[in-house]
């Protein structure tokens, strides 16, 4: 994580706090290792997004980090074809992808392979997905990327299309086609992307549960749903115990004295 991300520590849009009896308790984060060209990157989070449409009250606080396929692609990308046979071979390509449309086709997830006619570098959009960090939208944006991609065959690797994915955030379009032009966080990029590997991410989506837990790979909504209400669980049990604590030291006379400002009475 680069030091500006650790210090701002922010949570993406689609990230809500968990409430009990009205107050705030633990929030729990959520990272997600991913490449915006990854189909089962794209199909993991529509399944993620599924969960927590069911849990409006979920725990997580989410930050997406890079992790790129292809860290040696040309900057300018390539053909889709072109890739595709060089990574699978003539007969591997077709059969590969047409298994992950099939997947996202029982899914009822919505994918138009076909219409992908590059393979772009995605330095650009990690680099776009790190500033929409810095912005708390990561969420819309990560939305974009995927849909440009997956539903609507454009090229992200190309900065015109990357604004119009920022400005439909809510972004300043302006400003992030400069700084695309330049080489702002570049290396920041790639030296989080080098970290995660050095950690031992050699795919993804990589989901990693409050700094501890890394789940691999594009898990099921039931699953999802099973980890939030157990986190939930262990929220509830342990703000029963902390109450339990409090009354036992109220009752023995050791609660804590108030402060000069609270005038509750007895």
């Amino acid at each position: 994580m680069c030091p500006t991300c650790r210090a701002i520590r922010t949570e993406s849009c689609n990230a809500a706090p968990l409430a009990r009896y009205g107050r705030p308790t633990l929030s729990v984060k959520l990272d997600i290792l991913s490449d915006p060209i990854c189909p089962w990157c794209y199909i993991g989070k529509t399944q993620l997004d599924r969960a927590l449409a069911q849990r409006p009250a979920h725990p997580f606080v989410i930050e997406w980090h890079p992790f790129q396929l292809n860290p040696d692609m040309p900057r300018e990308g390539m053909g889709r074809r072109d890739y595709l046979v060089g990574k699978f071979g003539e007969d591997g390509a077709d059969r590969a992808y047409g298994q992950i449309a099939e997947h996202a086709r029982s899914l009822g997830i919505e994918a138009d392979f076909d219409a992908i006619t590059r393979t772009p570098n995605t330095l650009d959009a990690h680099r776009l997905i790190h500033w929409a960090g810095l912005e708390n939208c990561q969420g819309p944006v990560i939305d974009g990327l995927f849909a440009a991609n997956f539903r609507e065959g454009r090229d992200i690797g190309q900065h015109d299309v990357l604004a119009d994915i920022a400005d439909s955030a809510g972004m300043d379009a302006a400003l992030v086609t400069r700084l695309l032009q330049s080489d702002a966080d570049v290396q920041a990029i790639r030296d989080r992307d080098a970290h995660s590997r050095q950690m031992g991410v050699n795919s993804v989506p990589t989901f990693i549960v409050a700094n501890k837990h890394a789940v691999p790979g594009a898990q099921p909504v039931e699953l999802w749903l099973k980890v939030i209400d157990e986190i939930a669980q262990q929220i509830a049990a342990d703000d029963t115990a902390d109450d339990t604590a409090d009354d036992t030291a109220e009752a023995a006379g050791t609660a804590a004295p108030r402060g000069p400002g609270d005038t509750t009475p007895e």
